[in-house]
């Protein structure tokens, strides 16, 4: 078994040709990319997500079991949680617990790009960052490669 999964998910401004299709829905959303199945996800799931101008979530949700954490990388919009509006732009993060009801929109002149992360509410025990354990050995670097 491998110890590291990789996939370059193409230029963010060409998300929106990409589709994902929600069970039960007879169309598919677009500008939106979940990474769980392609990665091999076991602990958490991640998308990338692109929202045109005007733009807006289809429809309000929540979860039943995972809190959600949202970066906001580009762009300007608005967030809802439990009927309370903010704005979120680039360096916003946000985290939603998963009985918070949530919906988003792009606010802006120009597309909102965001990075969406979900996990079990709860799973993280003790200290997560301290988790790491430092490995011995040289860091091995391609230099032809950068660039």
């Amino acid at each position: 078994m491998s110890n590291v999964s990789v996939v370059h998910s193409g230029p963010w401004a060409d998300l929106d040709r990409r589709e994902f299709r929600p069970p039960g829905f007879s169309r598919g959303l677009f500008g939106k990319v979940f990474f769980k199945e392609e990665l091999g996800l076991t602990g958490m799931e991640l998308s990338l997500n692109k929202v045109s101008p005007g733009a807006q979530s289809p429809f309000l949700h929540h979860h039943v079991e995972h809190e959600e954490l949202y970066l906001f990388v580009r762009g300007q919009g608005q967030f809802q949680v439990d009927g309370q509006v903010f704005d979120v732009r680039e360096g916003t993060v946000v985290r939603v617990a998963p009985a918070g009801v949530r919906g988003l929109r792009n606010a802006g002149p120009e597309d909102l790009y965001y990075v969406c992360v979900q996990a079990k509410a709860g799973s993280l025990t003790g200290q997560t960052i301290a988790d790491g354990r430092r490995v011995q050995g040289p860091l091995l670097w391609n230099e032809a490669r950068v660039g």
